[in-house]
């Protein structure tokens, strides 16, 4: 049996109730993609993918779906193959679409028990968090896992509660305090640190994806 080791830590009926449980993944890049990596190895049954974007070859330092094979392959249907190939019984819905607060409707059309926000686009953070608010959804934002090394310095937290994190400073100025108590997010606590060629970010193979392993890990112990 596939998951009899997971199945020895946490028991049958939990077990079960993440064969049948429907997560939503928004984002299918460093962070994004070692959360799908991570539920799909721990018998999550349903999946609903999200992501507009391409693999590319400045990929491949730090996401789990990048390789020569998936090269310019749309990430949505390289995350499917790969899936099939780890749980053949896990049901897999995609959309290859970027998300705004107009047809952000269309990708709640079933019953879904969680939702990971990893994208970093803040337009697009904001209308998947105030659709989880309105609608009483069980979520989880990432914030930024660029330029920083330390990946113990990652913590799961209120958006109020965050600081050394630029991208949580803004969606803290998109929320007022009473509703940045609500949002759960996964941040770091370390500086980012300066980068020699600042007109794009750094990264490393080992935040993003301890912070996606955070954030499965957190999904999952909720859902159980």
């Amino acid at each position: 049996m596939k998951f009899r080791r997971l199945e020895n830590l946490i028991g049958a009926s939990s077990l079960e109730k993440l064969k049948n449980s429907t997560i939503l993944v928004i984002g299918l890049g460093g962070v994004g993609g070692y959360v799908v990596e991570a539920l799909v190895r721990s018998c999550v049954g349903n999946l609903i993918l999200v992501d507009f974007d391409k693999v590319e070859i400045t990929n491949f330092n730090r996401q789990i779906i990048s390789n020569n094979k998936n090269l310019d392959k749309y990430k949505v249907d390289c995350f499917k193959e790969r899936i099939e190939t780890i749980n053949e019984e896990c049901n897999i819905i995609t959309y290859n679409l970027k998300i705004d607060d107009i047809n952000i409707k269309d990708i709640f059309n079933t019953k879904i028990d969680f939702v990971v926000d990893a994208v970093d686009d803040v337009k697009a953070k904001i209308a998947i968090i105030n659709y989880c608010l309105n609608n009483n959804i069980d979520f989880i934002s990432s914030m930024g896992t660029g330029n920083r090394l330390d990946p113990s310095k990652l913590t799961i937290t209120k958006l109020d509660k965050t600081y050394n994190d630029p991208l949580a400073r803004i969606m803290r100025s998109k929320f007022d305090k009473r509703v940045q108590k609500k949002i759960t997010v996964c941040t770091s606590i370390e500086l980012p640190l300066k980068v020699i060629d600042k007109s794009f970010v750094g990264s490393t193979a080992f935040v993003p994806s301890s912070a996606g392993l955070l954030i499965a890990s957190y999904v999952v112990r909720k859902l159980i």
